[in-house]
């Protein structure tokens, strides 16, 4: 691992964490409501929405209200969605017919809206040859209501831990509404700027036809890239204009965009932990949990650059040495695609400036791992808060059982039926993404996406499909041929649970803690601020991610690493 891509780890990592206690006091201001340098602009046309849509701000909703307002709303997106994508060869502007070579079916057309709609934004298609630029923004627009509908989540999660004796986990409509004014419309339209200025097109041209030095002719897509570009990140949705994601020059055209994109995945999601902080009042708990997403961040970096950095045995035995650079843009090395792969791995975000399928196996176990945690890395915006405190809540729990005593968090009693709904929302998600991996390794429909590899390969390329699937992170490993009406229906189903099956037992908790008061700390209650906490919730995350996924592993990424260097 050479200096400079030590001093790029560590600095980017040091920008995330001078960025967590301004943004996570920003996000407190606005969704208490308190005036911001923003209002003059917003209020007004906050106050005309709630009038036009007859939404009362000042009326609270329990939790039941809350999680069907979520329900519905997906449902809506979903639905108009589809009805985009399966007309949008009628919708006016470019490009040019020609140039659409993949046709929206029933069956693609619903997986997308599905993965928009869920954050995944799992694109079983190349944008650039299948959608129509009314089409794209479309899609633009809902990365941003998707995106605004996760952080709405987490802060009503939030919220259950900060209330005494109350029902209202807050509006979901409002919240919605100050999550897409207040936070991801300024951000992405400074953040857009920026990436213009880096050369990202902002534009409704006609396709480019070149001349290459050969001779040939290439065709080079246009279109409003830009705001596509940094919404997908900043509302860690993924997917991308592009087939070639973040490795097309115009999406990602320079380190410095590389920078801005990266950040913008990670920034809200880790200003969430002192969001949580500073509203529970305990603004340390809220840094422990920052340190336990930084702790495994910093792992899944070193791990990765080591697998990438020690090369490919088979290239070494034909005396070709060096890192492997295979399926990697040169301009970013061994260093930005490594830190693009772990970030979008640990996030609801799966943009990529590299091609996972090209990694060695250790590579990829680190980057599969990462989702199977379960978006507590960073995590999705709003839904990465309640996965760790999810975590923390499990490892207290076992701790608990040590010692004899009902645990406590932050003052609330995590009893029988607060355990319950923590058991629901951890098992949901490993059941599906096995049952679903179980049932395409053993079906024809399954095996004929496996174009390319077979054995332990194969079975990584599978699982991978579904954890990034059910972690709605939405990238892929390309060895797989997704488009088809079974995968594009299973994948559609563990986005659905991934999104909706989690967040329901999520608020449902968040409702029950609300009710109760705050009881006071005793010398039998363990610190939620503390190192041993922090320790106690990465052992945690560590132990139900290898209880759950360890076989499957063994017989995957790992299977395959020993096989190549045996």
């Amino acid at each position: 691992m050479t200096a400079a891509n030590v001093v790029q780890y560590v600095v980017f990592t040091l920008i995330v964490a001078a960025l967590v206690r301004p943004a996570g006091l920003y996000m407190e201001r606005v969704f208490a409501g308190e005036p911001t340098w923003l209002d003059a602009v917003f209020r007004p046309l906050e106050r005309a929405l709630y009038r036009l849509s007859r939404v009362r701000p000042e009326r609270g909703m329990d939790w039941r209200e809350y999680a069907a307002s979520v329900i519905a709303f997906t449902f809506f997106c979903t639905v108009i969605l589809y009805a985009v994508l399966r007309f949008q060869r009628f919708l006016p502007g470019g490009p040019a017919a020609e140039y659409l070579t993949t046709s929206t079916t029933p069956d693609l057309a619903t997986n997308t809206a599905v993965s928009f709609s869920t954050t995944t934004t799992w694109q079983a298609y190349a944008g650039e040859t299948t959608m129509k630029y009314a089409g794209q923004l479309a899609l633009a627009a809902e990365s941003f209501l998707g995106g605004a509908a996760g952080l709405a989540i987490g802060i009503a999660f939030i919220r259950g831990f900060s209330g005494q004796n109350g029902r209202s986990l807050g509006n979901f409509w409002v919240d919605l509404t100050r999550a897409v004014l207040w936070v991801l419309l300024p951000i992405d339209f400074a953040c857009g700027l920026a990436l213009i200025g880096q050369g990202v097109p902002m534009n409704f041209a006609p396709y480019v036809h070149a001349t290459t030095l050969e001779g040939a002719t290439q065709v080079i897509p246009q279109g409003p890239i830009a705001v596509f570009e940094i919404i997908e990140n900043l509302g860690t949705n993924g997917g991308g204009f592009f087939n070639s994601n973040g490795a097309h020059p115009y999406d990602n055209p320079t380190g410095v965009a590389n920078l801005i994109e990266m950040l913008s995945i990670v920034a809200l999601p880790a200003g969430l932990t002192h969001t949580f902080g500073r509203m529970v009042g305990r603004a340390r708990a809220g840094w422990a949990l920052f340190g336990v997403m930084v702790a495994l961040f910093a792992a899944g970096l070193i791990l990765t650059h080591l697998a990438e950095d020690a090369g490919n045995p088979a290239a070494a035995a034909a005396n070709i040495v060096g890192p492997n650079l295979e399926g990697k843009e040169v301009r970013f090395g061994i260093g930005a695609s490594v830190l693009t792969a772990v970030v979008t791995s640990n996030t609801s975000c799966g943009t990529y400036n590299s091609l996972d399928g090209s990694y060695m196996p250790l590579g990829v176990c680190v980057l599969l791992v990462n989702m199977l945690l379960g978006e507590i890395i960073f995590g999705g915006l709003g839904t990465g808060l309640y996965s760790i405190v999810m975590v923390a809540l499990i490892g207290l729990f076992l701790a608990g059982l040590m010692v004899g005593r009902t645990p406590e968090y932050l003052g609330k009693k995590i009893g029988v039926g607060e355990v319950k709904l923590v058991m629901i929302f951890t098992l949901a998600y490993p059941i599906v993404i096995l049952f679903l991996t179980a049932i395409a390794v053993r079906s024809s429909a399954g095996l004929a996406g496996l174009g390319t590899n077979s054995g332990p390969r194969a079975l990584t390329e599978v699982i991978f499909a579904y954890a990034s699937s059910a972690a709605n992170n939405g990238q892929n490993m390309a060895g797989l041929s997704a488009n088809s009406a079974f995968y594009n229906t299973t994948t559609a189903i563990a986005m659905i649970v991934g999104r909706l099956f989690l967040a329901v037992p999520a608020l449902a908790l968040a409702g029950r803690v609300i009710g109760q008061g705050r009881r006071p700390m005793t010398p039998g209650t363990l610190p939620s601020d503390t190192l041993t906490f922090a320790s106690i919730a990465l052992a945690t995350a560590l132990l139900v991610v290898a209880v759950n996924f360890f076989p499957v592993v063994t017989l995957g990424p790992l299977l395959e690493h020993f096989s190549m260097t045996r």
